[in-house]
């Protein structure tokens, strides 16, 4: 039997393409879709309270699914309790009604999603830094490898942030439990790839934590140069070095930086009787702030001690603390230093017997042997120099008493010296001075060989003055700024910074160049060097006995054959006190054994 052929007008699709373009046909589609927004907007807040009440009743369903069905009893009959007590309160159906849809107009609004995860830059970022660590972190033979080619890098990275710039700022990652992160070159590796491909430029902190097998990365802020040397808010027997990272102290000392006053992270250096760490090495390149940082260190000893300065550099740098109260004396050449650092060694025997003697009877120690002394030498290694050239002794030689017993004696020793010379320095320097600071541009290796650690972070990409790391004693290696401590009468120090450190300074009572003079100085005496020699230590600066210390080796005909055909001169003392000593044919003064520095000879 045939078939009929179909109408045309189903088999010709031309009419109904003229029927969707007519004209009528897009008038009706255009009122279409304005009646529907135009019901949309008339009905969206029953929209609303509609996906509202939809929410919170699919969270009432969970609730009870997930409420244990010994507790469902309970439960159903407190919600019966209160559907009742709602309904006997004057208008509590209808209070109930519009709180029902209060709350479901609240849990019914549109919200702005989130967005979570990294932007396609950023996951760009992540997966290259994934690649880069595969062939550090993988292993043939590992059967689900944690860092494998074209692997997941989201289960590597724990956690990540970026800054707005898009540049990476936080990253936890994990690495496999074989992994040698017990082992320095190993670690060394993996945060130099971390370093260059997180973005060079910054100061990145790496933390490893072994027991989890995570490293943390986390981006440094610059540590503030802004902080100039003022009063800090310090006990007897604390120095601050500098200051360095809030999370790595957990003390904050009130600091004035620019204009304003804010609470800083120190790094403080107990010394004293109790101190682990009583002597400081400072070890850096030229122009770092070595010397910035012993010139504060003796202007906060200045609050409660005395200051001995040997300047081995010459250069006058600490020409400020000439002639003021509690300094002792400010020596650059080789014959003051080597006389200077005599008799040091020669007051901390005194301070030694006369304390031991004190506490044998059963008293506390003398006031004289309580009050700190403190010994900065800068650059001893150029005296050590000269003193090789001219056949001398070298000056670090009488270093080994005060740097061995300072602590029972109230003595510190703070050494700064330079790289370059650093080999230069004796063994006593060396193995007493536990705590130790290094300024200036350094590699890993140098670090550690000075601090006995490498920094467990990243050199930043420019040094300022003052800028290093400190390590006291076992302690961690922290990042350390120094605060600003110019020579006030350096023409190119600014006039801000010459004030800050003048205002810490004592009122100068000695002339500045009054002290070789060979007259009495602030109502001191002369002292009959024979009689200080013959009586060792116990002849105090005054002239008087204070017999607390042995008589000198030889007694007093040992002394004066020892000083027979030698001609008389006259010396300073440090106390402001010029003492009649005795110079051999040469012109050098002989320092006896007391608590008189003979700093220069007449002429």
């Amino acid at each position: 039997m045939a078939r009929r052929p179909l109408p045309r007008i189903l088999t010709n699709s031309a009419p109904l393409a003229r029927m969707a373009h007519s004209a009528s046909l897009a008038r009706s589609r255009e009122f279409a879709r304005s009646a529907a927004d135009s019901a949309s907007d008339v009905f969206h807040p029953l929209i609303t309270i509609g996906r509202g009440l939809r929410r919170l009743g699919a969270a009432g369903r969970g609730r009870w699914a997930g409420t244990p069905k010994d507790q469902r009893g309970p439960l159903a009959f407190f919600v019966a309790a209160c559907v009742l007590v709602v309904w006997l309160v004057p208008y509590g159906p209808l209070l109930a009604l519009i709180g029902v849809m209060g709350a479901g107009a609240w849990a019914g609004r549109e919200r702005t999603p989130v967005v979570t995860g990294p932007s396609e830059a950023e996951t760009e970022r992540l997966r290259a830094l994934y690649e880069a660590l595969v062939p550090y972190l993988s292993a043939e033979g590992d059967p689900s490898p944690l860092y494998a080619h074209g692997g997941d890098w989201e289960r590597a990275f724990a956690e990540y942030a970026f800054d707005d710039s898009g540049r990476l700022e936080r990253l936890q990652l994990k690495y496999p439990a074989y992994f040698t992160d017990g082992e320095d070159r190993s670690r060394v590796r993996i945060e130099q790839v971390l370093y260059a491909k997180a973005g060079r430029g910054r100061e990145y902190r790496f933390t490893w934590d072994e027991l989890a097998n995570q490293l943390t990365l986390t981006v440094l802020d610059a540590l503030p140069t802004d902080i100039a040397a003022q009063r800090f808010v310090t006990s007897p027997g604390e120095t601050v070095l500098g200051f360095t990272d809030p999370d790595s102290v957990q003390r904050t000392l009130p600091v004035t930086g620019g204009e304003e006053t804010r609470d800083a992270p120190p790094v403080v250096w107990r010394t004293g009787q109790r101190s682990t760490e009583p002597h400081l090495l400072v070890l850096g390149q030229p122009g770092t702030g070595a010397t910035t940082l012993l010139r504060s260190i003796a202007l906060q000893a200045l609050q409660h001690g005395d200051v001995l300065v040997i300047d081995g550099s010459g250069t006058g740098e600490y020409g400020c603390l000439v002639g003021r109260p509690g300094v002792l004396g400010v020596e650059s050449g080789l014959a003051g230093a080597l006389a200077t650092l005599e008799w040091a060694s020669h007051e901390t025997e005194r301070r030694l017997i006369a304390g031991n003697r004190a506490r044998q009877a059963g008293g506390a120690a003398p006031d004289d042997t309580r009050r700190p002394l403190w010994i900065i030498a800068d650059r001893p290694t150029a005296l050590s120099h000269i003193a090789v050239a001219e056949e001398r002794d070298d000056p670090q030689r009488w270093l080994q008493v005060p740097l061995r017993h300072g602590r029972a004696a109230q003595v510190t020793v703070v050494v700064a010296d330079q790289f370059e010379t650093a080999e230069l320095l004796s063994d006593p320097v060396r193995a007493h001075t536990k705590a130790r600071v290094v300024l200036g541009p350094a590699t890993a290796e140098e670090v550690r060989a000075v601090l006995g650690a490498p920094p467990h972070t990243t050199p930043p990409a420019q040094v300022p003055p003052g800028r290093g790391y400190a390590r006291l004693g076992n302690a961690p290696v922290l990042r350390l700024q120094v605060p600003a401590t110019p020579d006030p009468l350096d023409d190119a120090t600014g006039q801000a910074h010459r004030e800050a450190v003048t205002a810490l300074l004592p009122e100068r009572t000695v002339p500045a160049d009054g002290a070789g003079t060979g007259e009495p100085v602030s109502g001191g005496r002369r002292v009959d060097v024979g009689k200080a020699m013959a009586a060792g230590p116990s002849v105090r600066a005054d002239g008087a006995e204070a017999d607390d210390g042995p008589p000198a080796d030889g007694g007093p005909a040992a002394a004066e054959a020892a000083l027979e055909g030698e001609e008389t001169g006259s010396v300073a003392g440090p106390v402001g006190a010029s003492a009649r000593v005795r110079t051999d044919k040469g012109g050098e003064p002989r320092v006896f054994k007391g608590s008189v520095e003979a700093v220069r000879t007449e002429g």
